[in-house]
C-alpha cells in the first residue's frame, strides 16, 4: 500500500511520521465527555509544514486526453509541500476524458468547468436535446485546485467517475490551500461540485409546471449562466464518487448566492456516493435538492452554514454521517426544507439518517430545524451541544402530526436517538418546544438528558456504545443494521483512516496530512 507522507520540521531536521489508524489515536485513556468549546487539537491551529528542501519537483508536461481542446499547460506553481506542473481543464469537456495521477502535476479549473452539455430533462431527445454522453473520469491521488468563481457542473445526460482510494483520495481545493496560505478557519476561495440529473423535483423555475414531472426543472443556485437539473427519471444516474476531499469552498457566484462543497440537483438512484468530506465550506457542507441520494460515510467539518441541507422533495439515505463545526462558527447542522408555497407539492421530502454523531459548536438557535412539510427520520445517532443552543426545533404540526397528504410517508421519527444538550426542545413557528418533546419520547431507546463520552469528538465511549440499537434494515435495502449507535465505534472505527485531513478542529487520523497542506505521497 502506498503510504501518505507527512514532513515535521524540527529544526532542520525532517522526521517521518509512522502510520496509525483511528483506533490507535483513540485508544483507551483517561476517557471523559467531549470537551466541545476546544477543538480536536486542543484548539491550536495546525502548523504549516515548512520544508528545508522542496518536496515536490514539476511534471514535465501536461497528459494528453481525448477531449479535442485537451490540458494548458499553464506552467507551474509553488507551496509548501514544493512545485508542481499546473494541467489547466478544458471550459468544457466534450469527450469523455481520464484525468489521470501523475507525481508533480496539479488540475486547474479557470472559471466554471462542465462535463458534457446539458441534455434535458429527459433521456432521450423528445426534449428536442441530444445527450453528449461525456464521462469525466479522475484517478486516485490527483487533486483539482480553483479560485474565485470556478465550479464543476456534470450536466444532464453526461457523468463523472472521481473514485480515490484510502491511501490515495481525490481532492478538489483551493489555489490558496496549495500555496499554503490558508489557516484552519479559510473558507470560501472557489465554488464547488455540482450534479446535474433528471430526477423529480419541486419549486419548478416555470410557471404552470408540475412537480415531479419532467417539465419541473431548477437553476443551480448562484450560478450565473443557466446550469440547470431535474426531470422525471427517477434512476438517473450522474456518476459516482467516493474516497474525496473538497476544501474551502462556496464562492459567492452571484448576488448572495453560493455553492456548498457537495450540490446534487436532480440526482437519481443511479448515481453512487461514499467516503465524502467537506472541509471548510463558507455555505453548507452537502446540499441536496430533489432527485433521491444514497450517501454512506459522509464527513463534513466547518461548515459556515448548515453542515446538511435537504430540500425541494429529496429522498435521502444517510448512514455513518459525522458533521462537527469549528468552535464559534455554522449554522445549523441539519436544515430540512423551507416554508413556501410547494410545501404539498410532490415529491415531499423523505429524509433518513442513521449512525450520524453530531457536533455543534457555536451559541446559535438550533441544531436541527425540520419544516416546510418535510418527512424526516434520524436513527442511531449522537447530538451533542453544550453552548446553550436548543437541539431540535420542527416548525409545524404538519411535520409532527401529518400522515395523510400527497407523497406521505408519516411524521418525522427519532429512535435510538440521544442529545446532550443545555436545552433538548425548542418552539417552532407552529409547534412548541413539549410537541416536540412528545414525538421525540414516543420514538424507541431515545434520550434527551444523554451524557456524551465521545472521545476525539467523533468516536463512541461507553455510553453511546449501551444505547440500544434501532433497526433501520426496515426503512429500506441501503440501510445496514449497525452493531452500535454513532458514526465511528470499535465495530466500524477504520472507515475514517487515511482518506481524511487533520485540522484544529478534529483529527480523525493523525497520520495523514493537514487540510492546510497538499498529501505528499511516496
Amino acid at each position: 500500500m502506498t503510504n501518505l507522507s507527512r514532513l515535521l520540521v524540527l529544526g532542520t531536521s525532517a522526521l517521518a511520521l509512522s502510520a496509525c489508524g483511528a483506533d490507535e489515536i483513540v485508544s483507551p485513556g483517561t476517557g471523559g465527555n467531549v470537551t466541545i468549546n476546544v477543538g480536536g487539537n486542543g484548539g491550536t491551529p495546525t502548523p504549516m509544514p515548512t520544508p528545508t528542501a522542496m518536496l515536490v519537483t514539476p511534471a514535465a508536461g501536461c497528459p494528453t486526453i481525448s477531449d479535442p481542446v485537451g490540458l494548458t499547460d499553464s506552467g507551474t506553481i509553488s507551496g509548501p509541500t514544493g512545485e508542481y506542473r499546473v494541467c489547466t481543464m478544458p471550459a468544457r469537456f466534450t469527450a469523455s476524458s481520464t484525468l489521470p495521477y501523475i507525481e508533480g502535476l496539479l488540475y486547474r479549473m479557470n472559471g466554471r468547468v462542465d462535463v458534457g452539455t446539458d441534455g434535458g430533462p429527459a433521456p432521450d431527445t423528445s426534449d428536442g436535446l441530444d445527450d453528449t454522453d461525456v464521462q469525466l473520469t479522475i484517478e486516485p491521488g490527483v487533486i483539482v485546485y480553483a479560485s474565485g468563481s470556478s465550479f464543476l457542473n456534470v450536466n444532464r445526460g453526461n457523468t463523472i467517475q472521481a473514485n480515490g482510494t484510502a491511501d490515495r483520495p481525490i481532492i478538489f481545493t483551493s489555489r490558496d490551500n496549495v500555496q499554503g496560505l490558508n489557516t484552519d478557519s479559510s473558507s470560501g476561495q472557489w465554488g464547488g461540485v455540482v450534479l446535474s440529473g433528471r430526477a423529480p423535483v419541486t419549486d419548478c423555475i416555470a410557471s404552470g409546471a408540475t412537480p415531479g414531472s419532467v417539465n419541473c426543472e431548477r437553476q443551480v443556485e448562484g450560478a450565473a449562466q443557466p446550469a440547470i437539473f431535474g426531470g422525471a427519471t427517477r434512476d438517473d444516474s450522474s456518476g459516482s464518487m467516493s474516497y474525496v476531499q473538497i476544501r474551502y469552498s462556496g464562492f459567492v457566484l452571484s448576488g448572495d448566492s453560493e455553492l456548498q462543497s457537495l450540490t446534487t440537483g436532480g440526482t437519481g438512484t443511479g448515481t453512487e456516493l461514499s467516503h465524502i468530506m467537506s472541509f471548510n465550506s463558507s455555505d453548507d457542507g452537502v446540499e441536496f435538492f430533489g432527485g433521491s441520494v444514497n450517501l454512506t460515510n459522509l464527513i463534513v467539518v466547518g461548515a459556515e452554514d448548515d453542515s446538511i441541507d435537504t430540500d425541494t422533495g429529496v429522498k435521502a439515505n444517510l448512514q455513518y454521517v459525522i458533521a462537527i463545526q469549528r468552535p464559534g462558527a455554522g449554522d445549523t447542522i441539519i436544515e430540512a426544507d423551507s416554508d413556501n408555497a410547494f410545501n404539498d407539492s410532490a415529491p415531499r421530502q423523505n429524509t433518513r439518517i442513521s449512525n450520524a454523531t453530531f457536533v455543534h459548536q457555536r451559541a446559535d438557535d438550533q441544531v436541527v430545524r425540520i419544516r416546510g412539510f418535510a418527512d424526516y427520520s434520524i436513527a442511531n445517532s449522537v447530538l451533542v451541544s453544550n453552548q446553550g443552543t436548543a437541539c431540535i426545533r420542527v416548525d409545524g404540526q404538519e411535520e409532527l402530526f401529518r400522515t395523510t397528504g400527497p407523497d406521505e410517508s408519516g411524521p418525522v421519527a427519532f429512535d435510538s436517538f440521544v442529545l446532550d444538550c443545555d436545552t433538548p426542545f425548542r418552539d417552532g413557528s407552529g409547534a412548541t418546544a413539549a410537541d416536540v418533546e412528545t414525538v421525540f419520547d414516543s420514538g424507541s431507546n431515545n434520550n434527551s438528558a444523554f451524557t456524551n463520552t465521545l472521545q476525539n469528538l467523533f468516536l463512541n465511549g461507553t455510553n453511546e456504545d449501551a444505547v440500544v440499537v434501532f433497526d433501520v434494515a426496515s426503512w429500506d435495502s441501503f440501510f445496514e443494521t449497525p452493531a452500535r449507535i454513532g458514526a465511528v465505534f470499535t465495530e466500524n472505527a477504520d472507515w475514517v483512516n487515511g482518506w481524511t485531513c487533520t485540522s484544529s478542529t478534529v483529527t480523525f487520523d493523525s497520520s495523514t496530512s493537514p487540510c492546510t497542506s497538499l498529501p505528499v505521497y511516496d
